[in-house]
Parts: C-alpha cells; structure tokens; sequence
C-alpha cells in the first residue's frame, strides 16, 4: 500500500501521467505565443485548438468555440454570474441555493451587497432541493439562475434538466456549476436546456490553474477579463498553454474511462459507508437517500469533532476532508449541512471520503481498521467531560490511535 491514502479527491486529483507527457513539450519546445503570426506560434495555437475540441467532447457542447479557456472553476463561476449581470443591466434579482461552492456563493453575496436581490434556495433534510420554491422564485426581473450540478460536500446530484427546463421556459439564462460532475457524469450539454457550465481540469486529473466555461452560442455574455483579444475576445490573457493542453488530454481520457471508473468507484464508495457505519456505531450518511457522485461519502460522527478526526487520521497516513478546500480553516460548519438541517450533535463531526480513479478496495479496508480507534477514542475524550466537541488544539500529537498496520 501507498505511504498516503488519499481520499480527497473533490480537493483535488493527481495529475496523470499521460497528462504530464503531453503537457512536457510546451513547458521546453514549443513555448511560442499562440497569438503571434508566425508558424511557431500559431502552431502552438492549432494545439489550443484541438484540447478545445477535447474539451468540448467531454461536456457534449455542439461546437468547440463555446469553450473558453479559464485559470480554474472560481474564475468561471465568477465569469459566469458576473457577466451575464453585466449583459443585463436592467435585471437585477439572482436565484441560487444555499449549498453552492464558495465559488458561487461569494459573488453572489457581494451582487446583493450591491444592491441585487437574491433568492437563495433551500434544500430537504436529504440535500434535494424544492422545484416549486423555483418556480415560485422566477420572475420578469430575474437575471440568471446559478445552480450546482452536483455537491462539493456530500455528492447530491440536482435534476438539472428538470431545472433547466423550469427556467428556460421564462427564459431567463441558467448556468451550472459543473466542476464536481464533469469527468464524472455522462452528459451532453448541447442537449440540455443548459446555457452556461462551468468545469476545472484539477478535478479530473489535469493540473490545477486550468478550467473552462461553456457558454452557448446566441447567449449574450460581457467578458469578465479584458484587455486582449484571447479566447475570441471573451477572455483577456495570454494563454496558460500547457495547462491547457493537459486539461484537453484529461478530458480525452475522462471521457473514455468514464463509465467504468465510475461503476468501480461507486462500489468503493458504497463498500466504504457500509463498512464505516457497521464499526462506527452513532455515524450516519449525510445525502445518502439521493442520488449521488459515485465517489463521494459524507460521514458524521456523531458528538465528535471532524477536525480532530482529521487530524487523527493523518497521523496514520489518511487524506480526507470536512468539506471544500475552499473553506478549510473555518470554525463555522458547514453551511452544506447546516442547509440540510443536520442535528446539532451530527454537525460538527462530519467527514467528507471522496474516492477516485487510484483508491482501492486494500485503502478501504485499511481505513475502516483505523476509524473505529479514532471514534472510540473521541468518545472517551467527551465522555470524561473533558471536551463537548473533541478541538484539533487537544489532540495530542503522534498519539497512537490504534495497532491495525499498514499492510
């Protein structure tokens, strides 16, 4: 087994192999502009041209030119919501929900500190979202509907054709969050009442700093990054080529691979929740009566802490999360979860596993030898009073856990 099990792959992945052989050349040889007139650079250019049409295949788009190239998913979300406000100017009401990524979440708070009213939709204690509180939030004064394709958290997929149909019958534009679906999920955007999506190579095993927002041909769109004419004027910047090229090759390879990772994965995912919560007793699945991400397992302990068993499972090796990258470090919990109504004594002690393409069944079961140790030992902890929810700060250090090795 590996010195490290990493099952935090909603974080973010490893880089392929294949993905870092095709990006070598344009880090050393071909490191002409894309932009410039001469063959050095505009071939260089024609290889944009064909990670573009990678990329498009993976989203099902009908034509590459409604791929712009973008520095990660945050950018495309902000790109996404913040210009199709821009094109809009006379419309000045967002409907989302509550349990976005930060990356949708912050511009849309700072647009209603603006001014813009905002309706934040609700979700069940399932995580399932209430199509009649959206329909009932649409109105002539509606500028865009933002709405995740699947949660960062706890793996909830939402209908989005069934969404996407509700809005564009008052035709009002929709854009996704796609960045935990794509590579994923199966799907073709072009057959979607969807009009803008957004992805990021680092979730599907392209480097970070690279993503991609689709944006449907005939829907008016103001460019957030200005100041040239790259990816037709749509997004300003010298082109990050290599990242490119290697997000075009993850996408090739995602899209060949995507059916039989995700069956493997989701029995995975599924073996490790059945496991975890026969040894684990008061642990609960967050999300688990949804349809979900293959390899995405939300677990609360309950009474713990999720951060101390964070903190104990990486003594032993074991990579996971309490939830987005994005917001680790806060004290707060997670506003997922605080949306779905988990109890006060699930809330603090949930643990996000999310698998991927390299995680084995040999890691699960190592994983569920180490969990039963960390929990019992929590529990003694808050049983002697000595804490309600176990902090990171008493946790002692490189404090055995538990005798189950490595293998």
């Amino acid at each position: 087994m590996a010195s490290e099990v990493y099952f935090d792959n909603n974080a973010t992945t490893r880089v392929l192999p294949e993905v870092v052989q095709a990006m070598m050349p344009f880090l050393t040889d071909f490191y002409g502009n894309p932009s410039s007139i001469h063959r050095f650079g505009s071939e260089v250019g024609q290889k944009i041209a064909e990670a573009r049409a990678q990329v498009a295949a993976l989203i099902g788009a009908a034509d590459p030119v409604e791929v712009i190239f973008t520095g990660s998913g945050t950018e495309g979300d902000n790109a996404a919501i913040r210009g199709m406000v821009e094109a809009r100017p006379d419309k000045r009401h967002i409907v989302t929900t509550q349990v976005e990524h930060p990356a949708v979440l912050g511009p849309c708070q700072h647009l209603e500190r603006k001014g813009y009213r905002v309706t934040w939709l609700g979700v069940d204690e399932n995580g399932a979202l209430d199509l009649n509180e959206l329909r009932a939030a649409l109105t002539g004064d509606t500028a865009l509907v933002s709405i995740m394709w699947a949660n960062n958290e706890t793996g909830v997929i939402f209908p989005i054709e069934e969404i996407g149909a509700i809005v564009r019958a008052k035709g009002i534009p929709f854009h996704v969050d796609a960045v935990q679906a794509a590579g994923k999920l199966p799907f073709r955007v072009k057959d979607l009442p969807v009009d803008l999506l957004t992805l990021s190579g680092h979730k599907f095993y392209a480097p970070k700093g690279i993503g991609a927002l689709y944006v449907r041909r005939g829907i008016t769109f103001s460019p957030w990054m200005m100041g040239g004419h790259q990816e037709r004027n749509r997004r300003a910047g010298t082109e990050n080529v290599a990242s490119i090229i290697g997000m075009g090759k993850a996408a090739a390879i995602a899209l060949d691979r995507i059916a039989e990772d995700s069956a493997r994965i989701a029995k995975l995912r599924d073996l490790l929740e059945s496991l975890l919560l026969e040894s684990c007793p008061g642990s609960r699945v967050n999300g688990g009566r949804q349809n979900r991400l293959p390899n995405t397992a939300n677990i609360s302990f309950r009474y713990l802490e999720g951060e101390s068993i964070l903190v104990l499972l990486d003594q032993q090796g074991i990579c996971a999360s309490t939830g987005s990258a994005c917001t680790a470090g806060s004290s707060e919990p997670s506003h997922v979860l605080r949306a779905m109504k988990v109890p006060a004594d699930w809330l603090q002690g949930a643990v996000r596993f999310s698998l991927g393409r390299f995680n084995t069944e040999e890691e699960i079961r190592h994983v569920n030898q180490i969990m039963p140790s960390i929990v019992q030992r929590l529990q003694g902890l808050s049983a002697l009073g000595k804490l309600g929810h176990p902090k990171r700060s008493e946790v002692e250090p490189g404090a055995p856990v538990g005798t189950a090795g490595r293998g």
